[in-house]
């Protein structure tokens, strides 16, 4: 029950904070909590205050010396679209410059 309650609070917080995986992952390794990063959104007067993004990546880079990256996931269909899109299409027949026909 409690585990539930604490993943829909990173929900919100993700959806609020306009955060994707990495950046949530980021997070939980600084020890913050959902309710935190909520509380650090920055208001309209709050120009000067960094999107709770940036903040998140500046902090982490502060303290590990480095950012996470987000790898993309690739389905197998979009695997096999992209081996499909490596093989050459067309003809050898005009490999020279020098024997173009025009």
């Amino acid at each position: 029950m409690v585990a539930k309650r604490n993943s829909q609070a990173w929900e919100e917080a993700k959806k609020l904070c306009r955060l994707n995986e990495t950046d949530i992952q980021m997070a939980k390794e600084l020890g913050m909590t959902p309710k935190g990063l909520i509380k650090n959104i920055p208001a309209p007067n709050q120009q000067w205050k960094a999107p709770v993004k940036v903040w998140i990546r500046e902090l982490y880079e502060e303290k590990f010396n480095r950012v996470l990256t987000v790898k993309p996931v690739l389905s197998e269909e979009l695997k096999r679209n992209v081996k499909k899109q490596d093989t050459t299409i067309g003809s050898d027949r005009w490999n020279d410059e020098d024997n173009l026909p025009f």
